[in-house]
């Protein structure tokens, strides 16, 4: 069914002109890879590829070892191969992996670099990053403004940033007893963050967690918005390198089935959101598992400054190993560990799989998707 509808303004990052404004969200593990991000990219949207544990999965469909900085120069190269934007999401909590997949991505000559999970208060100082853009994820307009003091005293500012609210997939930026406060609704937190942008360069801002139609795009960008970024809409696409399983988990939830994880927590010691029936959560909640670390992404420095320092592994009771956990989700090692599947507030909605054309159309308002 076809419907006529106004056109929404391109979002202009860098020089770069996004002629939808859309930012496929960075989706770990192995989801968000070069296939995704090269469709977003071709359908005028900024497709994103994930850092996370990107030298074990090409390595593996390459046959051979890849280290960190390769593995994220290839598939950023992929990425791009067919034409339109494509970046990458880097994590902060990666820390021992974060300056190779840094360095990677410019001399790929990523699009953008989009870093969250922490405060990437370093960023601008790893390399200097040509035509790439450099943008934080936020919580708040504090957060940004604490970025963009760091960031000026190394002669550099934000080429945007990226709003994240409460409702988004994956990792949370907020204590778990914050999550629903009504202060912390995007609605809220976005007029403060344009200031405090506009303030520091007049950057663009793009907002993220629990938009899901043409709508919802549409409300956020009278209000101020420049973009949006979108993940669960893209995971549950034939794209996607999300495992079969996974897609289906996906369109068999239920709202009641999404929680946001707090009892068992992923070493980076932030709440998330999961479907509830994932085999790993089950496995944790039910304290049946091994401690184990034995992909090690989330190592932190001991006191003599080596990474050897990981919580699922020291406190099995209160962390588990989510590294292995995501890696099962996109089919890496599902005889090692089972799956845990991450997604966004409105993962209920997704009623069927559809390609990326038919859902870019659907989000710049050129049709409305039928219920299966």
């Amino acid at each position: 069914m076809l419907e006529a509808k106004s056109e929404l303004s391109p979002l202009i990052i860098k020089g770069k002109r996004i002629s939808v404004p859309i930012i496929q969200g960075g989706m770990g593990i192995g989801i968000s890879l070069h296939p995704l991000a090269s469709a977003v990219a071709g359908q005028g949207g900024l497709g994103i590829i994930s850092s996370a544990c990107l030298d074990r999965l090409v390595s593996k469909r390459n046959g051979r070892k890849i280290d960190v900085y390769e593995a994220v120069y290839e598939e950023i190269s992929l990425a791009k191969a067919a034409g339109g934007f494509a970046g990458i999401n880097i994590m902060v909590a990666l820390t021992r992996d974060y300056n190779d997949s840094v360095r990677g991505a410019i001399d790929a000559k990523a699009d953008a670099i989009i870093s969250g999970a922490g405060l990437p208060s370093m960023l601008p100082a790893i390399q200097p990053s040509g035509d790439t853009a450099l943008i934080p994820i936020v919580s708040s307009a504090r957060a940004l403004e604490i970025i963009c003091r760091k960031w000026e005293k190394l002669g550099y500012r934000p080429d945007a940033v990226v709003l994240e609210g409460p409702l988004a997939g994956g990792h949370l930026g907020f204590k778990f007893d914050q999550i629903d406060l009504e202060s912390n609704t995007l609605e809220v937190l976005l007029p403060p963050v344009k200031e405090a942008a506009q303030k520091h360069g007049d950057f663009p801002v793009v907002v993220a967690g629990g938009i899901y139609t043409y709508e919802d795009i549409a409300r956020f960008m009278k209000m101020g918005a420049d973009g949006v970024q979108m993940g669960t809409r893209f995971l549950a696409t034939e794209e996607s390198s999300a495992t079969p399983a996974y897609k289906q988990a996906v369109i068999n939830t239920r709202k009641e089935d999404i929680l946001i994880a707090q009892d068992s927590r992923s070493p980076c010691g932030l709440p998330f959101r999961v479907i509830k029936q994932s085999p790993m959560f089950i496995s944790a909640l039910k304290k049946k598992r091994n401690p184990q670390c034995n992909k090690g992404y989330l190592l932190l420095k001991d006191a003599e400054g080596k990474f050897t320092h990981c919580l699922a592994k020291e406190n099995n009771e209160k962390y588990f190993c989510i590294c292995n956990g995501l890696l099962s989700s996109a089919g890496y090692n599902p005889d090692e560990e089972e799956p845990l599947y991450t997604v966004g507030s409105n993962a209920y909605r997704v009623d069927k799989i559809v390609s990326v054309q038919t859902l870019m159309n659907e989000l710049t308002g050129k049709m409305i998707l039928q219920p299966a």
